[in-house]
Parts: C-alpha cells; sequence; structure tokens
C-alpha cells in the first residue's frame, strides 16, 4: 500500500458543539459517515467530551478505491489525539482505526506499507522512489466496495503478495488487482475504459482496490479522454510523529 498526494484537506478546532461540514454535498455527515464515527470512537475510548468543529474540503472522489474515507477516519482519531494532548500511542490509534475500517490502519505507517489479514496487519517499509503516477477515473457512478468483494474470486491471479512486495521494492513493480476481474463483470465499460488508457501511451494501467479509479505510470501522449477525470499526483511519506505534509 502506498500514500498519495491526491488528499482531503481537514480542518479541527474546538467549538461550542460538535459539527462536522463538507465541502461535497454527497457527503453524509451523520453516523454512516467515518469522521463521525471515529469522533464518537474516540471519545468512548478516552472520555474526552470538549466539542470540536470538523471542516472537510473534500478532493479524493467517492466510491473510487482511493481510500479516501478510512484517511479521514485516520486523521479524525490522529487529530483528536493531539487537540486533547492525551498522547495515545500510534499504535492503539492504528488497532481502534481498525474496529471501524480494515484500511484506515495504514495510515498510521510510514505511507509505504504491507498489509496482511483483513488489512489491519500493517508493516511499515522503507519509502518507494519518488515517481510521478497519473489517476484516471470515468465520470458517472461508482462501484460498491462491498458489492466488488462479494462476487471476486480470492487469488484470482495466483502471485504470491510478497512476491509482489519484493518487486515493488526493487522498482520493478508487477501490476496485479485479484478485485478487476469482480468489478468488470459488474461494470462492462471498465475493461474497455482500461484499455483506453493504454491507448493514450501509459506503460502499466492497473485498478485501485475495488475501482473505479485507475493508476497509471509512464508518459502518456495526450493527457485527457472524454467523460474522465484524471489527476497528477505522487508518492508521500509520513514523518515519524508527524502527519502527511503534502
Amino acid at each position: 500500500m502506498q500514500a498519495i498526494s491526491l488528499c482531503d484537506l481537514m480542518h479541527f478546532e474546538f467549538a461550542n458543539s460538535d459539527t462536522i461540514t463538507c465541502t461535497d454535498p454527497k457527503i453524509p455527515l451523520d453516523h454512516k459517515n467515518f469522521i463521525y464515527q471515529a469522533r464518537e470512537l474516540f471519545r468512548s475510548k478516552t472520555g474526552f467530551k470538549k466539542p470540536v468543529a470538523i471542516h472537510v474540503e473534500k478532493q479524493i472522489p467517492i466510491m473510487g478505491g482511493l481510500g479516501g474515507g478510512s484517511g479521514n477516519l485516520a486523521t479524525t482519531l490522529y487529530a483528536l489525539n493531539f487537540l486533547s494532548r492525551l498522547k495515545i500511542p500510534e499504535e492503539e490509534l492504528a488497532k481502534w482505526a481498525g474496529e471501524l475500517s480494515s484500511d484506515a490502519p495504514f495510515f498510521f505507517s510510514s505511507g509505504t506499507a504491507f498489509a496482511e489479514r483483513r488489512g489491519e496487519k500493517i508493516a511499515s517499509l522503507k519509502p518507494l522512489p519518488k515517481q510521478k503516477i497519473y489517476l484516471a477515473r470515468p465520470k458517472g457512478d461508482g462501484l460498491s466496495t462491498p458489492l466488488v468483494y462479494k462476487h471476486c474470486t480470492p487469488n484470482f491471479y495466483k502471485e504470491s503478495p510478497k512476491k509482489l512486495m519484493q518487486a515493488a521494492l526493487q522498482n520493478a513493480p508487477i501490476f496485479i488487482n485479484d478485485l478487476e476481474p469482480a468489478a468488470f463483470s459488474l461494470k462492462g465499460e471498465l475493461r474497455g475504459f482500461k484499455e483506453k488508457l493504454f491507448e493514450l501511451g501509459f506503460d502499466a494501467v492497473s485498478m485501485t482496490g475495488s475501482g473505479t479509479t485507475f493508476f497509471c505510470f509512464g508518459k502518456p501522449r495526450v493527457r485527457s479522454l472524454p467523460k474522465c477525470d484524471i489527476w497528477e499526483t505522487s508518492y508521500v511519506s509520513r514523518a515519524k510523529d508527524g502527519w502527511y505534509q503534502i
């Protein structure tokens, strides 16, 4: 797993009452929201009750397989720990994050990590070499993560995850995603979308998570497709005892 520079910006401050606001009106701000759940979890674990206002400048597309909600969950736990001055160890915060999302503990790693089990067992790795990476997502509705997992075949490509990790660390990555076949069966146009990205001139194209975003490496001849969003981004790391700086 690798953190990248595309991010939501989150603002936290003490207030007269707990509030959550977001620039994207499609985001639910009630108990369905990971930020809301993280705040309630932190309160239940610590007894910290001081009201906090949270505002999100949403930039990560929803239902895109990019871990935006899980990143916001982890950021909320980190921020509340900082504001409360309780100094909960990050290893403990990561465990709490794993109670709500399998992806969230990753964000307490160095930003480059190997994940096992449901994703909650995380081992930080040395940072990968800095490089440019493009994200491409077709406009329109995304895919439900639970639905994609329901239709997937585990170990579809039969490759060892540790072999894939070693290849990535040696700067010779192999791009395999066992969720791609399931996503393509549910949303057939994604297969053609991937082919069009190769036609732009990218050297490697693979779906992120459960989709519908694809990450792309190489130098495209053009950087646009009809009804598609393309972002240029890069790898980022997290400093020890700090959070992500973009």
